[in-house]
């Protein structure tokens, strides 16, 4: 059976690397039905390279404010799935798809699915998680092994390995999932909004794919070092928190955002200093308000 498909792209100041990207959607061998861009608010010539896009079924949403990443994606989703297509490609700006990467996918019966990422150079790049402890109080990041972790390249995987969570880079969901689980929730801002997603599809009894032979290129080295003083730090902070509250399997789980708030404010003298113990204090105190998750429904 021959389904339907829209890409969702979500972008910011990067209007480069989104014409990288929107050429390698041309070069689709299977061409998707729908590429729905969603520019948050860009200053830079991003406008310029959208009205200059020749894609198919180009549909272009430009938010009046920069709703970050998670924000971008509810949008897309949203729109994808009231288009009603059979199925979702979400994506960032920075990857292009091999020219039979969507042939890979569709030909995979899963509600779930990620292309693997590699980077400029062909050396396996996927972050997504094979592990993702969240009974263990111990484990201090949930994340305890990915793709690239487990397998040293990619002829090293099995066809498909299962992955417990993904990111908006080449996840492919049925549209039954949005149906099941909603929308991306826009609270996140940035980080975590993927990981929240895949959980929410895991415990709706969906199993998430990671198909071998669907290569993503990435062009853009990966940098998850960020300065935890700063605003990225600020997020990364309350929405570890807000995963945590919310998914955690035991109360000693979902204590760990307090223990880590306070190793942070004692250890700040020697280490991240006030910037920083600030920023842990205010993620605490707001990931306690977003405990409760997005609602189910897509209306």
């Amino acid at each position: 059976m021959s389904e339907t498909v829209a890409v969702v792209v979500v972008t910011y100041n990067r209007a480069d690397l989104l014409a990288r990207m929107l050429t390698g959607l041309e070069a689709l061998h299977r061409q998707p039905d729908a590429v729905i861009v969603v520019d948050n608010a860009s200053s830079d010539h991003t406008p310029d390279v959208l009205a200059a896009a020749t894609n198919a079924g180009l549909e272009m949403i430009r938010t009046d404010d920069n709703l970050g990443g998670a924000g971008g994606f509810h949008r897309g989703v949203r729109a994808a799935y009231d288009g009603g297509f059979d199925r979702i490609w979400l994506m960032d700006d920075d990857v292009v798809p091999a020219p039979d990467c969507l042939d890979v996918l569709l030909a995979q019966d899963e509600a779930c699915l990620i292309a693997v990422r590699e980077d400029l150079d062909g050396r396996l790049v996927e972050k997504a998680a094979t592990r993702f402890d969240l009974r263990n109080p111990l484990a201090i990041r949930p994340k305890t092994e990915s793709v690239d972790s487990r397998y040293d390249c990619r002829v090293a995987m099995p066809e498909r390995v299962e992955v417990q969570n993904v990111a908006f880079e080449g996840f492919m969901i049925r549209r039954e999932v949005v149906t099941a689980i909603g929308l991306p929730d826009p609270s996140y801002f940035i980080f975590y909004d993927d990981v929240d997603y895949a959980v929410r599809a895991q415990r709706a009894g969906y199993r998430i794919w990671a198909v071998r032979d669907a290569v993503l290129v990435r062009q853009l080295d990966f940098d998850q070092q960020h300065d935890l003083s700063g605003w990225k730090g600020y997020y990364m902070y309350r929405n570890l928190f807000v995963v945590h509250l919310r998914y955690g399997e035991n109360a000693l789980v979902r204590l760990k955002p307090w223990l880590v708030t306070a190793a942070v404010v004692l250890l700040s003298p020697v280490r991240g200093g006030r910037r920083e113990a600030a920023n842990v204090i205010r993620a605490m105190r707001d990931a306690r308000g977003m405990r409760v998750g997005p609602s189910r429904s897509v209306d």
